[in-house]
């Protein structure tokens, strides 16, 4: 399991959840105590974009990390 800190502008969610189900495991998307599945587009776009979201991978493709890479920020 991994954690990132990431951002993303809403019109990059379609790109990042389109990543996201290329993946056989689970993705998680936090921010406070909301937590959603990060394959879901609805679920992605219910959260406050303005905001450091939190992605748990429950497994690794090196594809979808570098997807996370172009989304990351520091820290």
């Amino acid at each position: 399991m991994s954690r990132h800190r990431i951002m993303l502008r809403p019109e990059e969610v379609k790109d990042f959840v389109t990543e996201a189900c290329k993946c056989n495991f689970e993705i998680d998307i936090c921010y406070n105590r909301y937590t959603v599945d990060a394959k879901s587009i609805v679920g992605v776009l219910g959260l406050d974009l303005k905001q450091v979201l939190t992605v748990t991978c429950h497994g690794y493709d090196e594809s979808f990390e570098q997807t996370l890479r172009a989304y990351a920020i520091a820290g």
